[in-house]
């Protein structure tokens, strides 16, 4: 996914490239964090939301996607899921949010909001790939935050 970096995404939980509290995690808690952010064009659709570790053994783990946000929305509040958004299945196959739970060391885990042209359209628990290609097909500009967690 290759579109410009105009959004800015901050949390009250965490800085960019700061640790990511253990609530947040598979070790605490497991809700998702607080987050915010700025910046989306006016074009936008919809929004989405993608977690993801690609520091994961086996490649990029994706620990939650979110779908079509109304383009109004700024944030999303701790572990919660936005009105009218839909999640699709993570890589572990759960529509969920996954928290941070690395086997070693320590993990980035990016935080990346979408502006799309349009809303995907796919149902809860669509399947991953899909979900994927459907944000990158209709992605105008991406932003990220970036937390570390170790076990």
């Amino acid at each position: 996914m290759t579109a410009s970096s105009t959004i800015t995404v901050t949390s009250r939980a965490f800085q960019d490239g700061g640790k990511i509290p253990k609530k947040y995690s598979c070790d605490g808690d497991d809700v998702s964090p607080p987050l915010a952010w700025t910046g989306l064009p006016v074009n936008a659709g919809a929004v989405a939301l993608v977690v993801d570790d690609p520091d994961a053994p086996r490649g990029t783990f994706t620990h939650w996607v979110l779908l079509d946000l109304e383009p109004v929305t700024t944030s999303i509040t701790e572990g919660q899921v936005p009105v009218g958004a839909k999640q699709a299945a993570n890589s572990a196959g759960r529509p969920s949010y996954f928290g941070p739970c690395p086997p070693s060391g320590t993990h980035h885990y990016r935080f990346t909001v979408y502006a799309l042209s349009e809303a995907t359209g796919l149902p809860d628990g669509a399947k991953l790939d899909e979900a994927l290609q459907a944000i990158d097909a209709r992605t105008l500009v991406r932003g990220r935050l970036t937390g570390l967690y170790s076990r």
